[in-house]
């Protein structure tokens, strides 16, 4: 007689960033702050953790480009991630394996110990809130009653991943809807809605994570001299956008003529910034193809401060809702969805699977910003700029965003901006 699967639903989400900063309820990854020690041993993992962060995130966004061509696309590489290493905590034998190669982890120079241990430091390390930026992401169960979770899992889902458990009553799919969503809705401060829109009643876990972030721009456009302009899809297709413009502006940048994009860093204040890739036209599918955590190195350790005279951005936005168990098994990750899985380090039997795996995420651009003296200084200080040639830099047609920390350097956020006015 066939054994009975029962099944364990992933949801994944994460709120986009948009400049303002709000406060957030406590977890258990609050309990402390990494101290100096346990930060010099963590910084070797995060950069390994980054690198791999990366890799993940442009074999994803490849295959979520090639589905969706011609539209928005925006998604936490970081959120899907931390997730599934999470899930991983259960995993056992080849189901493990899968899981964490399909991450982009080399099992011969990490373990998976180091691999959950880069994941703690990371969540430590990047969960924080302060008048400059807030950044925080959580993780948490919502566990069928009648499960009996075995101690270790429990425990290491605690420590490791910050997460909380819910009882949770399956039988009323309803109810359980409510209560995930809910939860989801008050932690993204209601840009994440109806994360969970079926639940089976067999269901006997479901998992979240979720990233939040909002921050200000260290230098902020001015909504008075927004205007409406046009975004080019191609030569003669444009749709009437919002355009924010920013005079006399000193900002990482480059021209890289090898692949025919500029790249402009906008910073926010705290330690994060957004980096800007805009190919020229009929170059997106080029620039795309050369999305390699190389590639990002390269632009970055190329990029020096220019004076941009004129910048031009539109305001925007855009989010995506995606069932990535259908994009997972193209990154070698199948087992966990079929009958083969084996799931035994959450209940110590074989009888679990992952029915569903649903992300969301939003990402809001505006001109919010800090305060409105720290631009007229910087625009004072630059007017002799203008002197020689003029550097603009318009973002009328498709463009690239990657969103990251600066001193831990794993993507929080990728998106492409196809059209601004869809959402």
């Amino acid at each position: 007689m066939e054994r009975m699967l029962r099944l364990l639903a992933l949801g994944l989400l994460v709120a986009g960033f948009c400049p303002a900063v709000l406060c957030h309820p406590k977890s258990t990854l609050d309990k402390k702050n990494p101290n100096q020690e346990e930060q010099d041993q963590g910084t070797h993992v995060d950069f390994r953790l980054a690198s791999t962060n990366m890799d993940f995130a442009f074999s994803l966004y490849k295959h979520l480009t090639r589905k969706a061509p011609g539209r928005n696309v925006i998604f936490s590489p970081l959120s899907i991630s931390t997730a599934l290493a999470f899930l991983s905590l259960g995993a056992r034998n080849s189901t493990l394996t899968e899981l964490l190669k399909g991450l982009k982890f080399n099992l011969a120079e990490t373990s998976e110990t180091e691999i959950h241990q880069s994941f703690q430091h990371l969540l430590l390390t990047l969960d924080q809130s302060s008048n400059e930026l807030h950044l925080n992401m959580r993780n948490a169960m919502f566990v069928k009653e009648q499960l009996n979770l075995l101690d270790r899992f429990t425990e290491d889902a605690r420590s490791l991943y910050g997460a909380e458990a819910f009882a949770t009553d399956f039988q009323d799919s309803e109810a359980a809807k409510k209560l995930i969503n809910n939860y989801v809705e008050r932690g993204t401060r209601g840009k994440i809605k109806d994360l969970i829109k079926e639940l089976d009643q067999q269901t006997m876990m479901v998992l979240v994570n979720y990233i939040f972030f909002k921050a200000k721009w260290k230098t902020p456009f001015d909504p008075r001299d927004t205007f409406e302009s046009r975004f080019y899809f191609s030569k003669r297709k444009w749709v009437k956008v919002l355009m924010m413009s920013l005079e006399d502006l000193a900002t990482p940048y480059l021209r890289d003529k090898e692949l025919s994009c500029t790249v402009l860093e906008l910073r926010y204040t705290g330690n994060a910034s957004a980096l800007f890739i805009l190919p020229d036209r009929d170059k997106m599918e080029e620039v795309e193809a050369m999305l390699l955590p190389e590639t990002l190195k390269r632009w970055r350790d190329s990029m020096k401060i220019r004076w941009i005279d004129e910048l031009y951005l539109p305001k925007f936005s855009i989010s995506g809702d995606y069932n990535v168990e259908h994009l997972l098994p193209q990154l070698g990750i199948n087992e966990v969805f079929t009958s083969k899985a084996d799931l035994s380090g959450i209940t110590g039997a074989r009888n679990l699977q992952v029915s569903q795996v649903v992300h969301k995420a939003v990402l809001d651009v505006s001109e919010e910003g800090t305060e409105a003296s720290a631009a007229t200084g910087v625009q004072i200080t630059l007017l002799s700029a203008k002197m020689g040639p003029k550097t603009i830099v318009r973002f009328n047609m498709p463009f690239l965003v990657i969103v990251a920390r600066t001193d831990t350097p794993s993507i929080l956020f990728m998106s492409k901006v196809t059209n601004p006015k869809q959402a």
